[in-house]
Protein backbone atom coordinates (compact mmCIF):
# COMPACT_ATOMS: atom_id res chain seq x y z
CA UNK A 1 0.00 0.00 0.00
CA UNK A 2 3.00 2.29 0.38
CA UNK A 3 2.93 2.76 -3.41
CA UNK A 4 -0.34 4.62 -2.98
CA UNK A 5 1.17 7.33 -0.85
CA UNK A 6 3.98 7.90 -3.35
CA UNK A 7 1.40 8.19 -6.12
CA UNK A 8 -0.69 10.76 -4.27
CA UNK A 9 2.10 12.90 -2.88
CA UNK A 10 1.51 15.67 -5.42
CA UNK A 11 -2.08 15.93 -4.17
CA UNK A 12 -1.58 15.00 -0.54
CA UNK A 13 -4.63 16.86 0.72
CA UNK A 14 -6.79 14.65 -1.53
CA UNK A 15 -6.00 11.63 0.62
CA UNK A 16 -6.86 13.52 3.79
CA UNK A 17 -10.14 14.63 2.24
CA UNK A 18 -10.91 11.04 1.27
CA UNK A 19 -10.36 9.86 4.82
CA UNK A 20 -12.76 12.48 6.19
CA UNK A 21 -15.52 11.96 3.66
CA UNK A 22 -15.48 8.17 3.36
CA UNK A 23 -15.34 7.34 7.07
CA UNK A 24 -18.38 8.16 9.18
CA UNK A 25 -16.45 8.21 12.46
CA UNK A 26 -15.94 11.81 13.47
CA UNK A 27 -15.15 11.91 17.15
CA UNK A 28 -13.34 14.82 18.75
CA UNK A 29 -9.58 14.21 18.48
CA UNK A 30 -7.93 12.98 21.67
CA UNK A 31 -4.79 14.80 22.74
CA UNK A 32 -2.78 13.54 25.67
CA UNK A 33 -1.59 15.83 28.47
CA UNK A 34 -3.69 18.81 27.39
CA UNK A 35 -3.24 21.85 29.65
CA UNK A 36 -6.63 23.14 28.50
CA UNK A 37 -9.70 21.76 26.81
CA UNK A 38 -9.62 21.46 23.05
CA UNK A 39 -12.18 24.25 22.71
CA UNK A 40 -10.04 26.57 24.84
CA UNK A 41 -6.93 25.69 22.85
CA UNK A 42 -8.66 26.48 19.57
CA UNK A 43 -10.14 29.76 20.78
CA UNK A 44 -13.46 31.25 19.68
CA UNK A 45 -14.77 30.01 16.34
CA UNK A 46 -15.57 32.50 13.58
CA UNK A 47 -19.21 33.57 13.46
CA UNK A 48 -21.16 31.12 11.28
CA UNK A 49 -22.29 32.34 7.89
CA UNK A 50 -25.94 31.57 7.23
CA UNK A 51 -26.26 29.97 3.83
CA UNK A 52 -28.82 27.85 2.00
CA UNK A 53 -27.32 24.87 0.17
CA UNK A 54 -28.88 22.06 -1.84
CA UNK A 55 -27.03 18.73 -1.68
CA UNK A 56 -27.99 15.81 -3.90
CA UNK A 57 -30.35 13.02 -2.88
CA UNK A 58 -31.65 9.89 -4.62
CA UNK A 59 -34.47 7.44 -4.03
CA UNK A 60 -34.85 3.69 -4.53
CA UNK A 61 -38.38 2.33 -4.26
CA UNK A 62 -40.73 -0.51 -5.02
CA UNK A 63 -44.43 -1.01 -4.28
CA UNK A 64 -44.10 -0.84 -0.49
CA UNK A 65 -40.54 0.30 0.31
CA UNK A 66 -38.79 3.64 -0.18
CA UNK A 67 -35.10 4.24 0.58
CA UNK A 68 -33.67 7.73 0.24
CA UNK A 69 -29.91 7.99 -0.37
CA UNK A 70 -28.37 11.19 0.96
CA UNK A 71 -24.67 12.06 0.68
CA UNK A 72 -23.15 13.72 3.74
CA UNK A 73 -20.04 15.57 4.81
CA UNK A 74 -19.05 14.47 8.30
CA UNK A 75 -17.68 17.83 9.45
CA UNK A 76 -19.12 21.20 8.38
CA UNK A 77 -19.09 24.84 9.37
CA UNK A 78 -22.13 25.97 11.37
CA UNK A 79 -24.78 27.94 9.54
CA UNK A 80 -25.36 25.77 6.46
CA UNK A 81 -29.08 25.25 5.88
CA UNK A 82 -29.58 21.99 3.98
CA UNK A 83 -32.26 20.07 5.92
CA UNK A 84 -35.07 21.71 3.97
CA UNK A 85 -37.18 21.29 0.85
CA UNK A 86 -37.15 17.82 -0.72
CA UNK A 87 -34.55 16.61 1.77
CA UNK A 88 -36.63 17.55 4.80
CA UNK A 89 -39.78 16.18 3.20
CA UNK A 90 -38.04 12.85 2.63
CA UNK A 91 -36.56 12.83 6.11
CA UNK A 92 -39.86 13.66 7.80
CA UNK A 93 -41.61 10.91 5.83
CA UNK A 94 -39.06 8.28 6.83
CA UNK A 95 -39.62 5.74 9.58
CA UNK A 96 -35.93 5.26 10.30
CA UNK A 97 -32.55 6.89 9.84
CA UNK A 98 -29.64 4.71 8.74
CA UNK A 99 -26.08 6.04 9.11
CA UNK A 100 -22.68 4.58 8.31
CA UNK A 101 -22.02 4.33 12.02
CA UNK A 102 -23.82 5.46 15.15
CA UNK A 103 -21.50 6.78 17.81
CA UNK A 104 -22.16 5.46 21.32
CA UNK A 105 -24.21 7.80 23.46
CA UNK A 106 -21.63 7.36 26.23
CA UNK A 107 -18.51 9.38 25.26
CA UNK A 108 -16.34 7.17 27.47
CA UNK A 109 -17.30 4.15 25.36
CA UNK A 110 -16.11 5.91 22.21
CA UNK A 111 -12.90 6.98 23.91
CA UNK A 112 -12.30 3.41 25.10
CA UNK A 113 -12.70 2.09 21.54
CA UNK A 114 -10.31 4.67 20.11
CA UNK A 115 -7.78 4.00 22.85
CA UNK A 116 -7.96 0.27 22.24
CA UNK A 117 -7.43 0.55 18.49
CA UNK A 118 -5.20 3.61 18.28
CA UNK A 119 -2.83 3.39 21.26
CA UNK A 120 0.75 2.19 20.93
CA UNK A 121 2.01 -0.69 23.09
CA UNK A 122 3.54 0.31 26.41
CA UNK A 123 6.99 1.85 25.95
CA UNK A 124 6.55 2.76 22.28
CA UNK A 125 5.94 6.36 21.27
CA UNK A 126 4.70 7.67 17.97
CA UNK A 127 7.83 9.71 17.39
CA UNK A 128 10.02 6.65 17.94
CA UNK A 129 8.33 5.01 14.94
CA UNK A 130 9.06 7.83 12.52
CA UNK A 131 12.04 8.07 10.18
CA UNK A 132 14.17 11.22 10.69
CA UNK A 133 12.70 13.09 7.68
CA UNK A 134 9.11 12.32 8.71
CA UNK A 135 9.87 13.16 12.34
CA UNK A 136 11.25 16.57 11.35
CA UNK A 137 8.19 17.29 9.22
CA UNK A 138 5.86 16.00 11.93
CA UNK A 139 7.31 18.15 14.72
CA UNK A 140 7.29 21.21 12.45
CA UNK A 141 3.59 20.62 11.70
CA UNK A 142 2.78 20.25 15.39
CA UNK A 143 4.55 23.54 16.05
CA UNK A 144 2.52 25.26 13.33
CA UNK A 145 -0.69 23.98 14.93
CA UNK A 146 0.52 24.86 18.45
CA UNK A 147 0.29 21.24 19.59
CA UNK A 148 2.87 20.02 22.16
CA UNK A 149 5.20 17.31 20.76
CA UNK A 150 4.03 14.82 23.41
CA UNK A 151 0.33 15.31 22.63
CA UNK A 152 0.05 12.37 20.23
CA UNK A 153 2.98 10.24 21.39
CA UNK A 154 0.75 7.51 22.83
CA UNK A 155 -1.11 7.00 19.53
CA UNK A 156 -0.37 5.01 16.39
CA UNK A 157 0.59 6.90 13.22
CA UNK A 158 -2.80 6.38 11.52
CA UNK A 159 -4.58 8.16 14.36
CA UNK A 160 -2.14 11.06 14.21
CA UNK A 161 -3.01 11.32 10.50
CA UNK A 162 -6.73 11.54 11.23
CA UNK A 163 -6.16 14.05 14.03
CA UNK A 164 -3.89 16.29 11.97
CA UNK A 165 -6.52 16.29 9.23
CA UNK A 166 -9.34 17.26 11.58
CA UNK A 167 -7.71 19.85 13.84
CA UNK A 168 -6.83 22.40 11.11
CA UNK A 169 -10.47 22.33 10.02
CA UNK A 170 -11.68 22.96 13.57
CA UNK A 171 -9.25 25.86 13.80
CA UNK A 172 -10.92 27.36 10.73
CA UNK A 173 -14.44 27.12 12.10
CA UNK A 174 -15.48 23.61 11.07
CA UNK A 175 -17.48 21.87 13.76
CA UNK A 176 -17.97 18.14 14.33
CA UNK A 177 -21.38 18.85 15.86
CA UNK A 178 -22.46 20.61 12.66
CA UNK A 179 -21.64 17.57 10.52
CA UNK A 180 -24.60 16.19 8.61
CA UNK A 181 -24.84 13.01 10.69
CA UNK A 182 -25.01 14.90 13.98
CA UNK A 183 -27.75 17.14 12.61
CA UNK A 184 -29.73 14.16 11.31
CA UNK A 185 -29.35 12.22 14.56
CA UNK A 186 -30.65 15.20 16.56
CA UNK A 187 -33.61 15.56 14.22
CA UNK A 188 -34.33 11.82 14.27
CA UNK A 189 -34.36 11.73 18.06
CA UNK A 190 -36.70 14.71 18.14
CA UNK A 191 -39.09 12.81 15.88
CA UNK A 192 -38.62 9.50 17.75
CA UNK A 193 -37.32 7.78 14.63
CA UNK A 194 -35.48 4.48 14.77
CA UNK A 195 -31.72 4.97 14.17
CA UNK A 196 -29.52 2.22 12.75
CA UNK A 197 -26.04 1.77 11.34
CA UNK A 198 -24.37 -0.03 8.44
CA UNK A 199 -21.04 -0.55 10.20
CA UNK A 200 -19.46 -0.28 13.63
CA UNK A 201 -16.82 2.15 14.86
CA UNK A 202 -14.47 -0.82 15.18
CA UNK A 203 -14.98 -1.77 11.54
CA UNK A 204 -14.38 1.76 10.30
CA UNK A 205 -11.29 2.45 12.36
CA UNK A 206 -10.05 -1.04 11.55
CA UNK A 207 -9.52 0.02 7.94
CA UNK A 208 -6.67 2.25 9.12
CA UNK A 209 -5.61 0.19 12.12
CA UNK A 210 -5.10 -2.77 9.78
CA UNK A 211 -2.28 -0.96 7.96
CA UNK A 212 1.23 -2.07 8.83
CA UNK A 213 3.39 0.36 10.81
CA UNK A 214 5.34 1.16 7.63
CA UNK A 215 2.12 1.94 5.78
CA UNK A 216 0.81 4.03 8.67
CA UNK A 217 4.00 6.10 8.71
CA UNK A 218 3.71 6.59 4.94
CA UNK A 219 0.09 7.67 5.43
CA UNK A 220 1.18 10.16 8.09
CA UNK A 221 3.96 11.45 5.84
CA UNK A 222 1.52 12.23 3.04
CA UNK A 223 -1.00 13.70 5.49
CA UNK A 224 1.66 16.12 6.76
CA UNK A 225 2.25 17.29 3.18
CA UNK A 226 -1.47 17.96 2.84
CA UNK A 227 -2.08 19.83 6.11
CA UNK A 228 -1.49 23.32 4.62
CA UNK A 229 -4.07 22.64 1.89
CA UNK A 230 -6.68 20.68 3.83
CA UNK A 231 -9.01 23.59 4.61
CA UNK A 232 -8.92 24.80 0.99
CA UNK A 233 -9.69 21.27 -0.20
CA UNK A 234 -12.59 20.80 2.20
CA UNK A 235 -13.94 24.27 1.36
CA UNK A 236 -14.03 23.24 -2.31
CA UNK A 237 -15.64 19.91 -1.44
CA UNK A 238 -18.35 21.50 0.73
CA UNK A 239 -19.05 24.05 -1.99
CA UNK A 240 -19.55 21.27 -4.57
CA UNK A 241 -21.62 19.25 -2.09
CA UNK A 242 -23.90 22.20 -1.40
CA UNK A 243 -24.44 22.76 -5.12
CA UNK A 244 -25.06 19.10 -5.88
CA UNK A 245 -22.09 19.25 -8.27
CA UNK A 246 -21.51 15.52 -8.67
CA UNK A 247 -18.73 15.80 -11.24
CA UNK A 248 -16.60 18.00 -8.98
CA UNK A 249 -17.36 15.84 -5.93
CA UNK A 250 -16.20 12.74 -7.78
CA UNK A 251 -12.99 14.46 -8.86
CA UNK A 252 -12.21 15.82 -5.41
CA UNK A 253 -12.95 12.63 -3.48
CA UNK A 254 -12.34 9.65 -5.69
CA UNK A 255 -10.06 10.52 -8.58
CA UNK A 256 -6.77 10.33 -6.69
CA UNK A 257 -7.64 7.13 -4.83
CA UNK A 258 -8.35 5.25 -8.04
CA UNK A 259 -4.60 5.25 -8.73
CA UNK A 260 -4.24 2.54 -6.09
CA UNK A 261 -7.03 -0.06 -6.10
CA UNK A 262 -6.23 -1.43 -2.62
CA UNK A 263 -7.24 1.65 -0.64
CA UNK A 264 -9.94 2.64 -3.11
CA UNK A 265 -11.61 -0.74 -2.73
CA UNK A 266 -11.23 -0.79 1.07
CA UNK A 267 -12.67 2.68 1.58
CA UNK A 268 -15.24 2.76 -1.20
CA UNK A 269 -15.96 -0.11 -3.59
CA UNK A 270 -16.16 -2.96 -1.09
CA UNK A 271 -18.19 -0.99 1.44
CA UNK A 272 -20.54 0.23 -1.28
CA UNK A 273 -21.08 -3.38 -2.35
CA UNK A 274 -21.94 -4.32 1.25
CA UNK A 275 -24.43 -1.47 1.46
CA UNK A 276 -26.05 -2.52 -1.82
CA UNK A 277 -26.71 -5.91 -0.26
CA UNK A 278 -28.19 -4.16 2.78
CA UNK A 279 -30.48 -2.11 0.52
CA UNK A 280 -31.59 -5.21 -1.40
CA UNK A 281 -32.46 -6.98 1.85
CA UNK A 282 -34.24 -3.92 3.24
CA UNK A 283 -36.37 -3.67 0.11
CA UNK A 284 -38.00 -6.93 1.17
CA UNK A 285 -39.64 -5.14 4.10
CA UNK A 286 -42.13 -2.30 3.79
CA UNK A 287 -41.39 1.17 5.10
CA UNK A 288 -39.51 4.39 4.35
CA UNK A 289 -35.81 4.77 5.16
CA UNK A 290 -33.52 7.81 5.10
CA UNK A 291 -30.01 6.43 4.48
CA UNK A 292 -27.21 8.97 4.96
CA UNK A 293 -23.62 8.04 4.03
CA UNK A 294 -20.50 9.96 3.07
CA UNK A 295 -20.96 11.82 -0.21
CA UNK A 296 -17.99 9.99 -1.76
CA UNK A 297 -20.04 6.79 -1.74
CA UNK A 298 -22.76 8.29 -3.94
CA UNK A 299 -20.63 9.60 -6.83
CA UNK A 300 -18.44 7.95 -9.42
CA UNK A 301 -18.32 4.72 -11.37
CA UNK A 302 -18.37 2.48 -8.28
CA UNK A 303 -20.99 4.40 -6.32
CA UNK A 304 -23.84 2.76 -4.47
CA UNK A 305 -26.22 3.82 -7.25
CA UNK A 306 -23.94 2.44 -9.98
CA UNK A 307 -23.69 -0.90 -8.19
CA UNK A 308 -27.46 -0.96 -7.68
CA UNK A 309 -27.91 -0.28 -11.39
CA UNK A 310 -25.63 -3.20 -12.26
CA UNK A 311 -28.19 -5.38 -10.47
CA UNK A 312 -31.13 -3.77 -12.27
CA UNK A 313 -32.20 -1.71 -9.25
CA UNK A 314 -33.00 1.83 -10.31
CA UNK A 315 -32.15 4.90 -8.28
CA UNK A 316 -33.56 8.28 -9.23
CA UNK A 317 -32.14 11.64 -8.23
CA UNK A 318 -34.74 13.59 -6.26
CA UNK A 319 -33.02 16.94 -5.85
CA UNK A 320 -32.35 18.72 -9.14
CA UNK A 321 -29.64 21.30 -9.76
Amino acid sequence: MTKLFKTLRSGAATLAVAAIVTIGFAGEPLLAQQPTTLAEALGPAPAPAKKDVNPAMWVVRDSDTTIYLFGTVHVLRPGLNWLKGDIKTAFDASDELILEVQEPSDPTAMQATVNRLATNPQGITLRSLLTPPVLTKYEKTLGTLNIPPVALDQFEPWYASVTLTTLPLMMQGYDLNSGAEKVLMTAAKAQNKSIGQLETVEQQLGIFDGLSTKEQVAFLDVTLDGVPEITTQIDALVDAWGKGDLVTLDKLMNEGMESYPGLYDALLTDRNANWVEWIKARMNRPGTVFMAVGAAHLVGKDSVQAQLGAQDIQSVQVTKH
